[in-house]
């Protein structure tokens, strides 16, 4: 396993011997989240209180967030550790890019298609009148293009998973 940078002050390749001997012993659950989930939660924290966590810091906001929406949680007091505030200007911009992906309000999709005229306007047809937050084009033979489109989505996952259904019932890639 290969340990990501993003998150670095919580990223481990394995938990130790003792940790988790105390994690078995004092712990009901255990909530993992992506990087995506983390950076949402960034942003919820400047949002709500004007503080700044580091992604690791941040991660027992996301974590109880994926824990409030399985367990259907509604109108309890909930509380989460909040520390660290090392977070350069450079790794805010990350934050700023990803959250939305983290709050499942757009989708990044990499799709093939034909290198044809009329190919991108009847892509377009199929997103159905969604706006597109995010387009590169790369030209990858003299069949096909490849393309990196944001979706702006107003229904979360579903729609993502709608989108991507609808996409390779129509022969996309």
């Amino acid at each position: 396993a290969r340990v990501g940078l993003f998150a670095e002050g919580v990223a481990v390749k394995r938990i130790g011997d003792e940790t988790f001997r105390l994690c078995r012993e004092y712990l009901d659950d255990v909530i993992t989240v992506d990087s995506d989930a983390i950076c949402a939660a960034v942003k919820d924290l400047f949002e709500d209180v004007r503080a700044i966590a580091e992604p690791s810091g941040a991660l027992a906001l996301a974590g109880l967030k994926k824990y409030v929406q399985q367990h259907n949680i509604q109108g309890e007091r909930l509380a989460h550790v909040l520390s660290g505030a090392n977070l350069n200007f450079h790794g805010l911009r990350y934050v700023s890019e990803r959250c939305e992906l983290g709050e499942q309000r757009e989708a990044l999709l990499a799709v093939t298609i034909p290198e044809q005229q009329g190919s991108f306007l009847k892509f377009c047809q199929l997103l159905g009148g969604r706006s597109v937050t995010e387009f590169n084009y790369r030209y990858a033979d003299a069949d096909n293009a490849c393309i990196f489109v944001g979706v702006r989505l107003t229904r979360g996952h579903a729609e993502r998973r709608e989108i991507i259904d609808e996409l390779n019932a129509d022969g996309y890639q």
